[in-house]
């Protein structure tokens, strides 16, 4: 499994713009080969963190270059973020609990 971690801040004034791009990117993301998971979260600075999951490398590749994809990042750059940052790491273990 790769798990992608981007963190970002939204420039003021453009959240409900941002939503709907947003919207649309899972949307694509649920669509792609090997997407296993996607969750936000907000902190209370309205810092956005992003935890992304694919099965491959490979797989986060082919959705990091898709074209409406592609077309999305410049936008949010443009328009969006006033930063961001991202890691993809490989996961070394993991282990679940449910009761």
């Amino acid at each position: 499994m790769v798990i992608a971690v981007f963190r970002s801040s939204l420039r003021p004034g453009c959240e409900k713009e941002f939503q709907q791009l947003g919207t649309r990117m899972l949307d694509l993301a649920q669509s792609m080969p090997g997407f296993i998971s996607y969750k936000v979260y907000v902190s209370d600075d309205g810092e956005r963190c992003s935890v992304i999951e694919f099965d491959s490398a490979d797989d986060l590749a082919a959705w990091r270059d898709r074209p409406e994809h592609l077309a999305a990042q410049q936008t949010g750059r443009e328009r969006y973020y006033e930063e961001y940052s991202l890691v993809v790491a490989d996961a070394r273990r993991s282990s679940s609990f449910s009761r």
